[in-house]
């Protein structure tokens, strides 16, 4: 049900990490659906150093606002302008169109360490 090519978060982010290039990284298809529609979405700016685990930004949905903790430690290289107008991607393609940031990973170990989309199934059928 979860693509396996990514790594994902307790907080349901998910990484796509190369062996080489920025990570990118978004929500699952789980945390969309339970945040609803969302409606605003606010990103750390380009430049900017984020720590794993640490809020680096907001997801505002019709039911509450959320927010987004960084997966790992590094540098945003590059956040998704397109969710500024059209916040809704994020709830119509969570894997594609609607990514939120492309971090420069620090130590890619840390990007090893995240579930794999088997562990991420298996934790959702214990909540």
């Amino acid at each position: 049900m979860y693509p396996e090519d990514l790594k994902y978060t307790p907080e349901h982010e998910w990484v796509k990490a190369g062996e080489e290039g920025p990570a990118r990284v978004g929500i699952t298809d789980y945390a969309q659906d339970q945040l609803g529609d969302i409606v605003y979405v606010q990103l750390p700016e380009v430049g900017s150093t984020v720590r794993a685990g640490d809020a680096c930004g907001e997801l505002e949905s019709t039911k509450s606002v959320s927010d987004l903790y960084a997966p790992v430690n590094g540098t945003v290289t590059a956040v998704n302008e397109a969710l500024a107008d059209q916040p809704e991607l994020i709830n119509t393609d969570p894997y594609g169109e609607g990514w939120l940031l492309d971090i420069d990973v620090e130590d890619t170990a840390e990007v090893a360490a995240l579930m794999d989309a088997d562990a991420y199934q298996g934790q959702l059928d214990q909540a």
